[in-house]
């Protein structure tokens, strides 16, 4: 079985999880989320960590386990940024990352913010250049430098708990069809496995990620559990797109 997860630090409790799987029958690579999507479309993978919103584009979607990612209230790395209000803002550059979040800020634009900017497409680099009326989202381990360095910064998943009162799904494990439920055990047992070992994962990625408060991060901002309310949360989701 092939499996793609994604890179950021939200996901350190799924890899080190992943990395006790026998070898023999399940080889994972890391991506951004984007490109998690993209290779479980194209049957590079047989399981992905994607994009929530990607869901739409699967006829037969499988979700796998009882994990995500996910947030309750602020989730801190994923922002829209801005030099000016809501109101002034002209146009958004939307991250090429994730389909999620250019989703979510797209619904929030529109139901809760009631803004109508230019939506325009991100390049590499482009979190440099975000300047005047041009403001633009911004996700994953790149905002850990770029928080508190502008006037204005929108929380997306807070924005949703605003619009909803729920929380939000940003990326859940899926696949194009059912597993085998033994597989499936297994895999779920090797998730489960690494959330057990938090505060191992919180030690060794404090030395990795210098100047942010990893435990908070992954234990406060991040929330794991595919739970009731998440799921009622992504079937809400998915009908607004």
């Amino acid at each position: 079985m092939k499996i793609s997860v994604v890179s950021y630090l939200n996901s350190k409790p799924f890899i080190r999880g992943l990395e006790t799987l026998s070898e023999e029958e399940f080889t994972y690579s890391l991506d951004i989320p984007s490109v998690c999507a993209k290779k479980l479309l194209n049957d590079e993978v047989d399981i992905g960590l994607i994009p929530a919103a990607v869901l739409r584009d699967i006829p037969n979607y499988h979700i796998i386990s009882k994990y995500c990612i996910g947030a309750v209230g602020k989730v801190d790395s994923v922002k829209l940024y801005s030099h000016v209000p809501l109101e002034k803002i002209t146009h958004i550059t939307l991250d090429y990352h994730s389909r999620t979040s250019v989703a979510l800020v797209r619904v929030l634009a529109r139901e809760l913010w009631k803004i109508n900017p230019i939506w325009e497409p991100a390049s590499e680099g482009y979190e440099q250049y975000v300047s005047g009326t041009h403001a633009a989202v911004i996700i994953g381990d790149r905002t850990f430098a770029i928080n508190g360095t502008f006037p204005y910064e929108f929380d997306l998943s807070e924005g949703w708990e605003q619009l909803t009162g729920l929380p939000f799904v940003f990326a859940v494990w899926a696949s194009k069809k059912p597993l085998d439920p033994q597989i499936e055990n297994r895999f779920t047992a090797a998730l489960e496995n690494g959330i057990s070992q938090m505060q191992n994962v919180v030690e060794e990625n404090s030395h990795i990620y210098r100047g942010v408060d990893v435990n908070k991060y992954l234990t406060q901002s991040i929330s794991y559990p595919l739970d009731a309310s998440k799921r009622e949360a992504l079937q809400l989701f998915l009908s607004k797109l």
